[in-house]
């Protein structure tokens, strides 16, 4: 009989054990979400990988991509489709908050994820390629003519390639997807834009939601294809919870602005310089080291030009011995190569990532300014007579202790010193120290009427 009550009961316990076992399974589903709200690049790509390595990590039933963004870095964003495309769970795109965009970049990732939708009041497309890196044009300049000097300008053809690769790309997407291949390519060639029930009739998103409680809903039970499996979403009524970014990637958003990067180097290369010529400083030093290591990381991360790199350091360099040996031909060199390493720098630019003139300008001048003020302080030091050992000594007022012969001991910055003359001297005369050798000081009159008998 107690042996009955013991299995009864174990068995109870195995069967409450088991139904909060798939109760807690069940109630476990949830869905993310992430946010890429700025300019596409190194720390979108680094955001969503995350993003997606934490959801498998807690399998999830969905990764909500949010997208606000103006466009960014075509590296950044290829980046991002190859992650999407070989992720092992859905990706839902969404467009939001409302008055936010998915423009440039922002359509290609849109194409790419498994479900795209749109919050109302949001547009996408303006998805033509941007010019490659190279010298900003200055405000106001003429467009070149065709051949014959009249028209349109000519075709470039690197430009041609670039809009013909980005074509068959967000063609390839939406062949993937099943959705608007033409209006895809009509975006790339036309920069055409499309509001977000015009993008639900032309087939290019899915639905339009307005929150993420709808999107939700309309998302489940559609099927989609994760890594060449079907999957059927089940994604209604599922608890949301945002991913918000580290301090990392937050770090990353900053320095990764090219123009950030170039003041961190600035910074980093004036520190180092300011320690090694004020041994002891410590502060400019770290501070500098700690520049420099960021900056290069930054534009490690960045599609750059090294020639434009190699420009601005050398420039710097020239500006550096210009402060220590003052000539023109340096510091106007030195200028010059930083102005133009600065507009080469980088090989691709992107909405968010340019280099400005407001930022160029300033730090050259500042540059140059700093290199002049080290060249002034330098060349006073020249001028002026020095300061310490032997040298410092000479012309020094001194007084005369003993004295027998031609020789005795004289009191200078107040120490007792050996001393010679090569004239008569007698103590109670001013005299003054002509040289120093082997710690014995010569001396010589100053004032020869001022030891006459009156």
């Amino acid at each position: 009989m107690t042996f009955a009550r013991v299995a009864l009961l174990a068995a109870a316990l195995v069967a409450a054990a088991t139904v909060s076992s798939v109760s807690s399974t069940g109630s476990g589903k949830v869905a993310l979400s992430v946010a890429i709200d700025g300019a596409i690049g190194p720390a979108s790509t680094r955001q969503l990988e995350e993003a997606l390595a934490t959801a498998a990590e807690r399998n999830a039933e969905v990764l909500i991509l949010q997208l606000d963004t103006p466009g960014g870095l075509v590296t950044s964003m290829r980046e991002m489709i190859a992650d999407i495309l070989a992720s092992p769970m859905p990706v839902i795109g969404y467009v939001a908050p409302a008055g936010g965009h998915a423009a440039s970049a922002g359509t290609y990732i849109l194409y790419a994820t498994h479900v795209a939708a749109m919050a109302p009041g949001t547009n996408l497309g303006a998805a033509t390629p941007v010019e490659l890196g190279g010298l900003p044009s200055l405000p106001g300049g003429e467009k070149e003519k065709d051949d014959k000097g009249t028209g349109p300008p000519a075709a470039d053809p690197m430009m041609t390639k670039v809009t013909n690769d980005a074509v068959a790309l967000i063609r390839s997407l939406a062949e993937m997807r099943g959705r608007n291949g033409d209006w895809g390519e009509k975006a790339v060639r036309e920069a055409a834009s499309l509001s977000a029930n015009a993008a639900l009739q032309e087939h290019v998103i899915d639905f339009v939601a307005r929150d993420t409680t709808e999107l939700l809903q309309l998302a489940d039970g559609r099927t989609v294809d994760v890594a060449g499996a079907k999957k059927v979403l089940a994604t209604k009524g599922l608890p949301v919870e945002t991913l918000e970014p580290g301090w990392f990637i937050r770090l990353l958003s900053v320095i990764t602005d090219p123009n950030t990067a170039v003041i961190l180097v600035l910074v980093g290369v004036y520190g180092l310089v300011f320690e090694l010529t004020s041994p002891g400083a410590v502060a400019p030093g770290v501070i500098g080291t700690i520049c420099l290591v960021l900056g290069l990381y930054a534009l490690n991360l960045l599609p750059i030009n090294y020639t434009g790199l190699a420009l601005i350091l050398l420039g710097i360099a020239f500006l550096i011995i210009e402060a220590f040996n003052p000539t023109v031909v340096l510091g106007l060199g030195g200028i010059a190569a930083f102005l133009l390493g600065s507009a080469m720098l980088l090989r691709v630019e992107g909405p968010g990532f340019a280099m400005s003139w407001a930022v160029i300008g300033p730090a050259a001048v500042l540059t140059l300014g700093l290199a002049l003020l080290t060249g002034t302080y330098v060349w006073a030091a020249r001028r002026n007579p020095p300061r310490v050992g032997g040298e410092a000594m000479r012309g020094l007022p001194v007084e005369i202790v003993d004295w027998q012969g031609g020789e005795g001991h004289v009191l200078a910055l107040g120490e007792r010193w050996r001393a010679r003359a090569d004239e008569p001297v007698a103590p109670g005369d001013s005299v003054e120290v002509t040289d120093v050798s082997d710690l014995v000081l010569t001396v010589r009159r100053r004032d020869a009427s001022n030891n006459g008998v009156k």
